[in-house]
């Protein structure tokens, strides 16, 4: 039937593949790059040295350096990028809309105005940028996955969208979300799986799992995902990568695809935009950029504050004061992320100068009761319009989402005002976390009382296991809470999963819950050496709306990690 998801989907896939250019379709399938994907765009010969060096001996912020003064023309550093993310998408299978050609045909305007006038259009002047699906090109599907959402072009664009092209950057591809955008692993019935690109074997993670996978493989130097529950931070730890997930109200978000009828992310948890980049000052460059490029002007929920009004770091006066949170009380760390946080602890304890001040804060019991509060927002409308959706071409779950997710009664008025209410009430007493008198301070690092006694920042785990197979993501809670908080969060890479890791037993006591049991199975089910060279992250938090406060204690604490990046344990694939 023309109409089944099925033809839908050969359609929109015949549909991508059209868009990439023949001269830059591999010769030979990927699987004889084997192993390691990631260096494919080197390998394959489809690049020029000058293309290799673009993308690979730059980030963002230094790509604007050059194409501010014209060194780099941004033609050049599009087209380049453009044939890396065709590489990728052949590989990994990350991408959903393609407009190569727009974007080059945009570069060379671009290019041609700063000959003209001898300045740039804007801070982001000739950038490329990669784009989640959900949000809204002119002209592109928005589909998020959905086959009844496809062949029916954007008539306008995102706020975001339309905030990026006013500060000069060029948008070329959007990437891949799985269906709902409510799983971890990004696979759809439209576009299909994405792959870890270092690790086929692991998941690329989700929601935003086809821009972690693009910026892994450099076919994009700073992606924007979108995160209601994890879904910058896990694509950003699966792919050994930085991301930020802002408090709602910092970043446009007007003008998405989300599957819902108007008006649904007004009763639930309101997704928020962010950076999926390769170092931790593009991601602050992105917030910076825009926060100072008049984001209230597209969006009316965006708050109206520049840079330079929020609030910085104090770390000239007093030391970093961080808490090492390492648990939500819901499931236990398995030994190897156990581990990874006595690395982190030690290791910014004995910060060079003892620029960082470090404590054990214990945040489980707020934590652990953020899981039914959020799992029951996110389920006010019962998922009837994401059924909906699919009953219109037959389309079946994916499989992450088989056995978790069935169409449900919405939820009535007094039970979505008691849940707001619970949310209201987890947030408030999370305000005592920052806070010495709060009760949450276990230990402290130092005797010396400076300044107020109040955290800078928190560091937790993104997960309670290591990036695990596909498909096996077991708890969100520990990136979700942060979502129903609403706090300022960010991923920084700490080392690669090594041979020590290997090490540790299960406890024999018995698990907490369903969920603590299946992490287990993580440990004891799986043939535990699929996990060597994966990437280990943690997860940096700050309070409501600091994300200057965010990056720049991201920056700090990335700085003080390099040690045990250059231990000699790495033995990463990335």
């Amino acid at each position: 039937m023309a109409n089944s998801w099925q033809a839908i989907a050969a359609r929109k896939q015949q549909e991508r593949t059209s868009r990439i250019p023949r001269e830059w379709l591999l010769k030979e399938p990927p699987f004889t790059y084997a192993p390691n994907a990631i260096n494919i765009p080197r390998r394959c010969g489809l690049l020029t040295e000058h293309e290799l060096s673009i993308t690979e001996n730059h980030d963002a912020t230094s790509l604007l350096v050059e194409l501010s003064k014209g060194t780099l023309t941004s033609e050049q550093v599009v087209t380049a990028f453009s044939k890396r993310a065709a590489i990728a998408q052949q590989v990994c299978n990350c991408l959903t809309e393609i407009f190569f050609e727009d974007a080059i045909a945009r570069a060379k305007e671009l290019d041609a105005y700063l000959k003209k006038n001898g300045r740039p259009i804007g801070p982001l002047h000739g950038l490329p940028i990669s784009l989640k699906d959900g949000f809204k090109v002119r002209s592109y599907d928005a589909s998020v996955g959905v086959a009844g959402l496809c062949f029916e072009p954007a008539a306008t664009n995102s706020a975001l969208v339309d905030l990026l092209l006013s500060l000069g950057a060029v948008l070329y591809c959007k990437t891949n979300i799985p269906l709902t955008m409510m799983a971890l692993d990004s696979h759809n019935n439209v576009f299909g799986r994405t792959l870890n690109p270092a690790h086929h074997e692991l998941t690329a993670g989700g929601s935003s799992g086809g821009e972690g996978a693009l910026v892994a493989m450099r076919g994009s130097i700073l992606g924007v995902g979108t995160d209601v529950g994890g879904s910058i931070r896990i694509p950003a730890a699966c792919n050994n990568l930085y991301g930020v997930k802002p408090s709602h109200g910092r970043i446009p978000f007007a003008g998405q695809e989300g599957g819902q009828k108007p008006g649904s992310t007004k009763l639930g948890i309101e997704a928020t935009a962010g950076p999926i980049a390769t170092t931790t000052r593009d991601c602050a460059m992105f917030m910076r950029v825009i926060a100072n490029g008049g984001p209230e002007l597209f969006d009316p929920e965006v708050v109206a504050q520049g840079w330079d009004q929020l609030a910085l770091l104090n770390t000239k006066q007093k030391p970093l004061r961080v808490g090492i949170a390492r648990g939500d009380g819901h499931v236990k760390p398995l030994p190897p992320i156990a581990k990874l946080m006595d690395d982190v602890a030690q290791t910014l304890r004995a910060a060079p100068g003892q620029a960082i001040e470090v404590m054990d804060v214990d945040v489980s019991p707020i934590l652990s009761r953020c899981l039914k509060t959020f799992n029951g927002i996110m389920s006010i409308d019962g998922a009837n319009a994401w059924f909906d959706h699919m009953e219109v071409t037959g389309e079946p779950l994916s499989p992450w989402l088989q056995g978790r997710l069935t169409r449900r009664p919405q939820k009535s008025l007094d039970e979505v005002r008691g849940l707001q209410a619970a949310r209201t009430e987890l947030q408030t007493t999370f305000l005592n976390v920052w806070k010495e008198s709060g009760g949450y301070w276990l230990t402290d690092a130092s005797e010396a009382h400076i300044g107020d006694r109040t955290l800078d920042a928190l560091i937790c785990p993104v997960a309670p296991h290591p990036i695990p197979p596909i498909d096996r993501w077991n708890t969100a809670n520990y990136t979700a809470a942060f979502n129903l908080l609403d706090l300022s969060t960010g991923v920084v890479p700490v080392r690669a999963f090594d041979s020590q890791d290997l090490q540790g037993d299960i406890p024999s006591d018995k698990p907490l819950n369903g969920w603590d049991k299946i992490n287990r199975e993580l440990w004891t089910k799986v043939d535990k050496n699929v996990y060597l060279g994966s990437p280990l992250s943690v997860q940096v938090v700050t309070p409501r709306l600091t994300e200057r406060r965010l990056v720049e204690a991201m920056g700090v604490i990335d700085a003080a990690l390099q040690p045990l990046r250059t231990s000699g344990r790495r033995e990463s694939r990335l």
